[in-house]
């Protein structure tokens, strides 16, 4: 059998006509293709199904489609029951407005991007087999939410939906639970234990879903799992706050660029992290609430103590009043290069800026770079691998703004949905070097989650010497799935009933 060959046609297929003069959008099809991947120590066959499945209204009338893409490890007619209870793992990236191209190609899907051991572009751009996959353990579904990938709303001669129902943080997490109720059932998913999984904003929105899901479609879970998780409540709270818990980021980047002084750049990151995370909270962040009362013996005092801890001058502290912005850390960081300034959310990235002076680089290393190795890896694997022809533009970013940010409860809603399921553990995955949704600020993050500690024992809290995409430097792609893939194992099997004792 030529695994990469077979392609079967399903359900509702309409035209993707790739020569076709007018662009239609399929809203209800299915391309299937068979596989064959070798891990670590199996080699197994598998099923990948693109598609695009119908977000519905309350009266059955479809408003948009979502492109997905779905892999299940073969099992053979004899074990319906073990394929019907396999872990299924659903996959969303952020943005928002981003599409679930990231960890797709370059995580836990089947297939891994071509880069370097960094995560580096490297040419000729394309793809190869992840030993690393996580598909020995569970089935795996990633989601493009409207307006990303190929996902689009509707367009009819009348009108088209509201785009109120679809670009916002509760719009959001509304029509996604509906979707996934239609998703689960029509792939006979319903006994299988289910985790969710979101990068960055998807963090945001897996939180939400997981007690939408629980409140509106009666559907509980095993798992959540937040990488680099954006968790707005944080970010977008008082100055003192949100300054106070960037400096340990600061100081892991100013240790990788060599640019601390002799006694603390002399220092392992797992001994120098602790004391800056207490100094943070302990010291800076009252002195930053203190505002204008903060004598200024005190407040020199203080600036120096952060020079220190992150290689930016002094009069650089006290020019912003201790809160430094991120900006002014990555364009001014490299004193020995000024020519240069550090990635957002990667930090160990560089960009070559027109000019040394200024307030913040001038483009974003990191993300440049990934679009260049991804893209293309992307359409090439959707045309070309698993055949799912069309003229549509797959969007990695897709147009969503303006986003409506009000009324987010997303945190106090995983934590309703943990207290009411017993059953529901969350793992957080973070990047010591990403500046955009920092280590500190999603450790912050979790204590707020469980401020009484009732829910420790069912959290846990992991971190990597990379970015926010943890999982593009080798040995951290190593690390992170074989920390996902023990979470799954251990939690899909509990062993007592879901209550408390």
């Amino acid at each position: 059998m030529n695994f990469n060959k077979l392609v079967t046609l399903g359900l509702f297929f309409l035209s993707l006509n790739t020569f076709a003069q007018d662009l239609k959008l399929a809203t209800d099809t299915l391309i299937t293709t068979q596989h064959q991947i070798k891990t670590q120590n199996k080699t197994f066959s598998y099923t990948a199904e693109v598609g695009m499945l119908p977000v519905y209204d309350s009266e059955g009338k479809a408003l948009a489609s979502l492109h997905y893409t779905y892999y299940y490890k073969n099992i053979g007619k004899k074990g319906k029951q073990e394929k019907q209870n396999r872990p299924l793992l659903i996959s969303f990236n952020g943005g928002p407005g981003s599409a679930s191209a990231w960890m797709h190609l370059a995580f836990t899907g089947p297939k891994l991007l071509q880069i370097d051991d960094e995560g580096y572009p490297i040419q000729p751009y394309g793809i190869k087999d992840n030993p690393h996959t996580l598909l020995d353990v569970a089935d795996i579904v990633y989601v493009n939410p409207v307006n990303t990938g190929y996902s689009r709303i509707i367009k009819t001669k009348d009108a088209s939906p509201n785009r109120d129902l679809f670009f916002g943080i509760n719009a959001d997490i509304n029509y996604l639970a509906d979707w996934l109720n239609t998703f689960v059932t029509r792939k006979n998913k319903w006994t299988a234990p289910k985790y969710l999984i979101g990068e960055s904003y998807g963090g945001t929105r897996v939180s939400g879903l997981a007690y939408a899901l629980q409140q509106k479609q009666w559907m509980y879970l095993n798992g959540v799992i937040l990488v680099s998780p954006a968790d707005y409540l944080s970010f977008e709270s008082d100055t003192p706050l949100s300054s106070a818990l960037f400096l340990p980021y600061y100081t892991a980047t100013a240790w990788y660029h060599n640019q601390l002084p002799p006694t603390l750049q002399e220092k392992k990151l797992e001994e120098l992290l602790p004391v800056v995370e207490d100094y943070a909270m302990q010291n800076l962040l009252p002195a930053l609430a203190m505002g204008n009362s903060l004598s200024k013996n005190k407040k020199d005092a203080i600036a120096q103590q952060l020079a220190n801890f992150t290689g930016i001058d002094k009069e650089e502290f006290l020019a912003y009043e201790l809160a430094l912005p991120s900006q002014v850390f990555w364009k001014k960081l490299l004193k020995d290069q000024p020519e240069l300034s550090v990635g957002r959310l990667d930090s160990r990235y560089k960009g070559l800026d027109k000019y040394t002076a200024g307030e913040r680089p001038d483009y974003n290393s990191e993300l440049i770079a990934w679009l260049q190795a991804f893209t293309p890896a992307i359409n090439y694997y959707m045309q070309e691998e698993l055949q799912f022809k069309t003229n549509y533009k797959y969007n990695m970013f897709g147009p969503v703004h303006p986003w409506d940010r009000n009324n987010n409860q997303t945190r106090e809603q995983l934590r309703k949905a943990m207290a009411q399921n017993p059953y529901l553990h969350v793992l957080y995955q973070t990047g010591i070097y990403d500046g955009a949704t920092t280590y500190f600020h999603s450790k912050y993050s979790m204590r707020q989650l469980d401020p009484s500690g009732n829910l420790k024992d069912r959290i846990e809290f992991k971190t990597y010497l990379s970015g926010h995409m943890m999982y593009l430097r080798e040995q951290d792609l190593i690390q992170s799935t074989q920390d996902l893939r023990e979470f799954i194992l251990k939690t899909s099997t509990p062993k007592k009933a879901a209550k408390y004792d």
